[in-house]
């Protein structure tokens, strides 16, 4: 297999195999004009397997979808073919249209035009919480939007 090097974008690593589409999905990565590459089930010493996405342009990406979607990923970022920057991710403390708040009695259910917004309120078990009407919610329990 012969992927090209980037020029200038950036490499997502250490993604958790199975999640690249998810994170693909959720950064909206198909309405990109330059080349994206995503690596499935790639060897690693560290986890085993992993995904790997490659974005050819430096475009606006949201950590916190990504530390959401999965914390231990590494973004780094790569300018004039050579490694500008290594960005650590990890759990955010606030998520913005990321989660669907599952209690239908919640205002965000009744009234469509309001984000979803929650807070960490657990890290070591990854729990959220609405701010509207504080049901929590773990970090599996994503919704798409």
């Amino acid at each position: 297999m012969n992927i090209d090097g980037i020029q200038n974008g950036y490499v997502i690593d250490h993604i958790r195999a199975g999640k690249a589409m998810t994170i693909y999905r959720y950064l909206g990565l198909d309405k990109l004009d330059c080349s994206v590459a995503i690596i499935k089930n790639a060897k690693s010493r560290r986890m085993g397997r992993k995904d790997i996405i490659k974005i050819d342009e430096l475009i606006d990406i949201d950590l916190d979808v990504l530390g959401y979607i999965d914390p231990d990923v590494t973004v780094n970022v790569i300018r004039e073919n050579a490694l500008a920057e290594k960005k650590h991710l990890t759990l955010p403390e606030h998520v913005m249209a990321v989660i669907r708040c599952k209690n239908p009695r919640c205002i965000t259910q009744v009234e469509q035009e309001i984000t979803h917004e929650f807070v960490l309120t657990d890290k070591e078990r990854g729990v959220y919480r609405c701010i509207y009407c504080e049901t929590a919610h773990k970090n599996d329990d994503r919704a798409d939007f």
